[in-house]
């Protein structure tokens, strides 16, 4: 037998009884699962078709109380016949009031299943399990040495909400045959894996128990599904996840016993965070355009743009959509594991991981979220409302000084490790005020904050430049009067004044990039409608700028895309202006507006009679729409 083989089969002799325990609860899985779908359908906890759901027919729900049932007597017949903790937290005391514990989260999981029980009862049941568990079973984020600096009140607050944290994100991924179960699975299986890989195999075992109760269920929940893990089973999952990296701890992994677990948990997680952010703005949004009385929309309001319905839209199979967030939540543990085996050199491989990540939030929230948020922003920008703009007036001076006076800050302590610099007391009591207290001086001195920036010109940036520059100069010679130390005092000033006017032209030109973002995912939207009007601009001077604003701020009436413009210029042609190409003349409109599939031109410049005329004249020849955008000073 060759070395590898021998060392595979040490492995399997060492870790034989985790799967002993793995296929006991494998097989109490598979046995008890049918006859909790019978007793289920018996009780009438069953989900008919409806609008939000996907099933399309009949589906008994609450079949999650057999995993629960072959994870518990699993756990407890080893607890009370092996002579072994599970691990050094994990006693037998707090198995038995772990399994009650959450025995009793899976009471309140039935009672919604059987008569739909009110969100705020049910959060109540999730609060005092949670609370239950940090006090009772000793759950707690002290455990880990790194945390062991933490408050009790702290320690309690993160832990009950990272519990129902947990809780409600595999309640609310639970949404396609096999998905919540599926992710626990590959979640478990993640976490076992890292702690045995670091070397504490004991600790893996109620991980393997666990996965052979998902596993059991899986054969009767995956797609087309018999039975669902309705609320009782989606909370489990949630709470035993969320509970068991704290109760089998790996020594001093900080990594191993939070980190894990939150890529493992990664995929409900980002879909939690998601829909609470949707939820928010939808239900700040109402409250807006509907007016207090008339609007219902809510936070705790189910809706159908989680992460699993998306996907679903997209693959239009509920096999493959389950498929792509199991490979989602497997890439995720990948990137734990990776970080384990490179150790010191895991932070390139979390840099880049964020750097992906980021892409595809930023890639999934473009047409939902970030497109709620902005019309949102619009909505309030432009509420007609004298009291409420009045209002919101009186923030934007005070709002714009603490954010100066934050990227000042910024900008010091960054200046002064780009050039090596010791932070020591010194720096903050002299250096620090030395420099951001000028500048700030000159800011107000050079009228920064009595400017109205959203309609700025390029002599309000100059004068800006200006109060940085002169603040610099001002907090260099302060600096040398008091005798301070001035080490690279020359660099020190460049970089300092580069900076810091670079950070503050940033935060003044912070609305016109959202407004121009969010003209972008309109654009986007607006894409993906067969109703959608395509608009041709004549002309890509002011008027078309103006006209393209319009079209934002209205943004939840309108219909029509600019697709490109037109210009007599011939010198622009193929320039972008406003994010829009300039795709030829006047002479050239018949075979743009083909090319682009155009249905109507708005003209948005300055013609004489007989060059209106010709213009009217071409547009209609080509079969579309022509109206005229006007702005101009006349008599009353």
């Amino acid at each position: 037998m060759t070395a590898f083989g021998q060392a595979f089969l040490d492995l399997i002799v060492r870790t034989a009884p985790w799967w002993g325990l793995f296929l006991a609860a494998f097989a109490l899985g598979y046995v008890l699962t049918p006859l909790c779908r019978g007793l289920s359908r018996k009780l009438g906890m069953v989900d008919k078709p409806s609008a939000r759901r996907i099933n399309t027919t009949p589906i008994p729900r609450g079949g999650g109380l057999a995993v629960y049932l072959a994870m518990s007597c699993v756990l407890l017949g080893y607890t009370f016949f092996s002579p072994k903790p599970i691990a050094p937290m994990f006693s037998d005391e707090i198995a038995v009031r772990m399994c009650a514990l959450s025995g009793l989260l899976v009471v309140v999981g039935l009672l919604d299943d059987k008569f739909g029980l009110p969100p705020l009862v049910k959060l109540f049941g999730q609060i005092g399990v949670a609370v239950g568990a940090f006090f009772w079973c000793g759950v707690g984020f002290r455990a880990i040495p790194l945390l062991a600096w933490l408050p009790m009140p702290v320690d309690a607050a993160l832990t009950v909400f990272w519990i129902i944290g947990a809780i409600n994100a595999f309640n609310l991924i639970d949404g396609l045959d096999g998905l919540a179960t599926g992710l626990a699975l590959i979640a478990a299986m993640g976490m076992g894996g890292a702690l045995f890989f670091i070397g504490y195999p004991q600790a893996t075992l109620p991980y393997f128990v666990f996965a052979g109760a998902c596993l059991a269920f899986m054969r009767y929940n995956f797609h087309p599904a018999s039975v669902f893990l309705g609320d009782t089973g989606s909370m489990y999952l949630g709470f035993t996840l969320s509970t068991l990296p704290l109760l089998t701890k790996a020594g001093d992994s900080f990594f191993v016993s939070l980190g894990v677990p939150l890529l493992a948990m990664g995929v409900p997680i980002f879909d939690t965070s998601l829909a609470i952010i949707r939820r928010t703005v939808r239900a700040v949004l109402a409250h807006e355009e509907k007016g207090k009385d008339e609007g219902n929309t809510h936070v705790m309001q189910a809706d159908t743009d989680h992460l699993h319905h998306r996907i679903l839209r997209k693959y239009a199979s509920q096999r493959k959509a389950a498929a792509a967030l199991y490979g989602l939540a497997a890439f995720f543990v990948a990137i734990g594991f990776g970080g384990l085996a490179l150790r010191d050199r895991a932070a390139g491989l979390f840099i880049l991981a964020f750097i992906v990540g980021v892409a595809l939030i930023v890639r999934d929230m473009r047409r939902i979220e970030l497109w709620d948020v902005g019309r949102l922003l619009n909505t309030v920008a432009h509420d007609p409302a004298a009291a409420s703009r009045r209002k919101r007036r009186a923030l934007v001076v005070p709002m714009l000084v603490v954010l100066d006076a934050l990227s000042l800050i910024a900008v010091f302590l960054l200046v002064h490790l780009a050039l090596g610099l010791p932070l020591n007391m010194h720096a903050f009591h002299t250096g620090l005020p030395l420099r951001v207290v000028t500048t700030f001086f000159c800011l107000v001195a050079f009228r920064s904050y009595t400017t109205i920036w959203g309609r700025a010109q390029m002599s309000n940036y100059i004068r800006l430049a200006l109060a940085c520059f002169v603040g610099t100069m001002g907090g260099s010679a302060a600096i040398i009067l008091l005798h301070y130390p001035h080490r690279h005092l020359v660099a020190f000033s460049a970089l300092y004044f580069s900076l810091s006017l670079l950070a503050l032209c940033g935060i003044r030109l912070l609305r016109a990039i959202v407004r121009d973002v969010f003209y972008l995912l309109d654009h986007n939207r607006l894409a993906e409608r067969a109703e959608t009007s395509r608009v041709i601009v004549y002309g890509a001077g002011l008027r078309y700028r103006m006209f393209r604003r319009e079209l934002v701020r209205s943004s939840s009436r309108n219909r029509r895309m600019i697709v490109g413009l037109l210009d007599d210029d011939i010198l622009l042609r193929g320039l972008y202006v406003g994010g829009q190409r300039i795709e030829g003349t006047l002479s050239q409109a018949k075979d743009v507006i083909k090319r682009l599939r155009a249905d109507a031109v708005v003209i948005a410049c300055v013609l004489t009679p007989e060059r209106l005329a010709l213009a009217r004249k071409t547009f209609e020849e080509a079969g579309v729409k022509v109206t005229l955008w006007k702005c101009e000073e006349v008599d009353v």
